[in-house]
């Protein structure tokens, strides 16, 4: 699958009408037209058919790589040479409406003739051109197959100077429309100019700059005050401030230190640092930004594929409405002429072109995706952005998404006969061959070297804890369900923080207590779902005890503990079918052994910067600096969104609904048409890139 740049793709009836026709392909396996950035994304193993089928569907049309999001200078000629037309018709527009009535009755009369048919060939070439094409290839049905036939029409019943003016409005229209939707694109664009364009790779004590896709794993890099650091990492020599605003949204300086991972894309703002490289390019936190937001669009939200459906039928019944119009009330009434109804057939077909509609619409989803990934959410699709508004319930993990998952071990406590630095010592042999945070606190706290040679074996049991062999002692670490499972004697069962207990050979060593705090933010973020009448739920491993208190000082409406991944399933599916008829579940988690519920979810949303891979690849959502408030923000991105397409969606469906009437009554003439047509695309497609604030 591979993206490339759509060249001369001006109206989005015609990218839906490519995307349609290249689906049917037995070559193609997969396509996407995202008119609001123009690039095509497709699976097919025959580019140059797919190209040649391009060009029969919508001639002059073309794909070719994706290269810099600069304005190329083609472009910027192609913008001049519009202007100038415009300029030249505008000045025959006018010399013809100045000496209109002086020329009409004269031996003269002719050359007025020739100032507006010179104006409106100047002006409609293209658009007569361009509807020729579609007719002789079947297709018969779009805008400038109405407003060719408007005009023309105009022109046969003798109103010359409003034919001419229609048409060379349509096209100042149309091209104020470009102007509106590619600021749009360029907009969004930015966005992807977060992209490191260099990398300081340091080799046998020097550094040179190389591309950031030729570092490999295990490099170090050397990133000077005020470059982007190039690819994820750990810093291995200095401390700085890094700015994180183009990952997190947030543009407030974070400090980081050796032995801390930095990402791709934050910008070193003070001292020199060097960076070991923890992954490549294409694994990178920028990379997979750059990646989702500009592949968002392949996944369309049902209003999307409704309206460009709706646009399909829309304009052959507007065509026939108005021939109706047209041939009806003469047939009908004998006061009635032709001339006067099809000059109102004629205002009619020009009102109801529908490219506010098809125009504004994905373009408003685009700047929704767009306008959370400033605020560091990643969605991964306008169809997940739709999903998010209808979010009625959400379900947190505890460990790293509630709270920081920085787990320090706070008591040891030791029974029969064991010492807290036996005890330290099993705990921490047990744990080394673990990533999991209670680990790593455990393997923190004991800080010795670790002789692996006394490790006989280790096994990880998911949901309990760990197993291993210690020189000749067998080593159990794990939860309360382990000392019940392996038929451990003890007597405490609960506590207010996460449990370690330690078994030495069927026996009961003792226990080691490790805290985890709150997230500065979780507090604000089940505050402002309650405000928002969304539910809350908390799904743990953790004990009863542990979770409990953190659900009753974060508010949290239901909490299930000490759950394994599959019971976590199970309890989620219980939640979505209580919610079936209300709207949709969300889950939010971190860990690998998340990724079931994320999948299972209606929305599943990771923390992007703490989380694995595995829960960033599964889920829909990505936050990437972990707050759960982001969730709240993205819910409001979502429904900002939505509501600016339904604003669009309602807006032209009115005013063009009410110049219909007006123009089939006599009331509106060509003038108000231009605008119910021009006019109300363009105020739609500024209305939608308001989401991208």
């Amino acid at each position: 699958m591979k993206k490339y740049n759509l060249k001369n793709i001006d109206c989005a009836n015609c990218a839906a009408k490519i995307e349609s026709d290249l689906s049917k392909m037995e070559e193609v396996k997969f396509v996407s037209v995202n008119f609001a950035n123009s690039s095509i994304t497709i699976d097919t193993e025959n580019l140059d058919l797919v190209k040649s089928k391009i060009d029969e569907i919508e001639p002059g049309a073309s794909i070719e790589e994706i290269k810099s999001n600069v304005i190329s200078k083609s472009e910027l000629m192609e913008s001049r040479n519009e202007i100038i037309k415009i300029l030249l018709v505008a000045m025959l527009l006018s010399i013809g409406f100045l000496f209109s009535d002086f020329l009409e009755n004269t031996p003269y009369q002719i050359g007025r003739y020739i100032i507006f048919i010179t104006a409106y060939l100047i002006s409609g070439y293209k658009v007569l051109l361009q509807a020729l094409k579609n007719i002789t290839k079947g297709r018969v049905f779009d805008e400038n197959f109405l407003m060719s036939i408007a005009t023309l029409g105009a022109i046969a019943i003798n109103e010359l100077p409003e034919a001419v003016a229609v048409m060379f409005f349509y096209v100042v229209g149309e091209f104020f429309q470009d102007i509106s939707v590619n600021r749009s694109r360029r907009s969004i664009k930015s966005l992807l100019e977060i992209k490191p364009e260099f990398a300081n790779v340091i080799k046998d004590g020097t550094s040179s700059k190389v591309s950031p896709e030729e570092v490999l794993i295990g490099d170090l890099l050397l990133v000077k005050p005020g470059e982007k650091i190039p690819l994820d990492g750990e810093i291995v020599e200095g401390e700085t401030f890094v700015d994180t605003a183009a990952l997190t949204g947030e543009s407030k300086p974070v400090k980081v230190k050796e032995k801390e991972a930095v990402l791709a894309g934050m910008i070193n703002q003070t001292n020199l640092i060097k960076v070991r490289v923890t992954r490549s390019f294409n694994e990178s936190s920028i990379s997979k930004i750059l990646d989702l937001v500009e592949n968002a669009a392949n996944k369309k939200a049902n209003t999307e594929k409704f309206i460009t459906k709706f646009a399909g039928y829309y304009t052959p019944f507007v065509v026939f409405s108005s021939l109706l119009i047209a041939v009806l009330p003469p047939l009908l009434f004998t006061s009635q002429t032709f001339e006067e109804w099809i000059y109102r057939a004629l205002v009619v077909l020009v009102i109801s072109c529908p490219c506010a509609l098809v125009i504004s619409i994905p373009l408003g989803y685009f700047g929704g995706v767009g306008g959370a990934s400033r605020k560091g959410i990643l969605v991964k699709g306008s169809n997940y952005l739709d999903a998010l508004t209808e979010i009625k319930a959400v379900v947190f993990d505890k460990t790293g998404t509630l709270t920081k998952g920085k787990f320090s071990v706070s008591q040891i406590k030791t029974v029969n006969g064991f010492s807290e630095e036996q005890l330290l010592e099993y705990a921490a042999y047990a744990e080394k061959n673990s990533n999991h945070p209670i680990a790593e606190a455990i393997k923190i706290k004991y800080n010795k070297s670790i002789d692996e040679l006394r490790i006989k074996s280790f096994e990880d049991i998911s949901g309990f804890g760990i197993k291993a062999i210690i020189d000749e002692d067998e080593i159990l670490v794990g939860n309360d369900k382990l000392l019940h499972k392996e038929k451990i004697e003890h007597t405490d069962c609960e506590f207010n923080a996460t449990v370690a207990n330690i078994v030495v050979n069927k026996k009961l060593a003792g226990y080691i207590l490790i805290t985890d705090s709150l997230k500065d933010d979780s507090k604000e973020a089940i505050k402002n779902l309650h405000e928002s009448k969304i539910s809350t739920y908390m799904l743990t491993g953790d004990n009863h005890s542990t979770a409990s208190f953190i659900a009753n000082e974060l508010g949290i409406d239901k909490y299930y503990a000490e759950l394994l991944p599959e019971e976590k399933v199970d309890h989620l599916e219980k939640i979505l079918a209580q919610y079936k008829q209300k709207g949709k579940v969300a889950f939010v988690g971190d860990g690998i052994n998340d990724s079931p519920v994320l999948a299972r979810a209606d929305v599943g949303i990771a923390m992007g910067a703490l989380g694995s891979q595995a829960a960033i690849e599964t889920a829909d959502v990505v936050l990437m600096n972990d707050s759960p408030n982001k969730i709240f923000e993205a819910i409001e991105v979502s429904k900002k969104t939505r509501r600016i397409v339904w604003q669009n969606i309602i807006f032209a469906l009115t005013v063009k609904g009410v110049f219909i009437i007006l123009g089939t009554i006599g009331i509106a003439g060509m003038w108000e048409a231009v605008f119910g047509d021009m006019g109300v695309a363009i105020i739609a497609i500024l209305n939608a890139t308001r989401v991208l604030k």
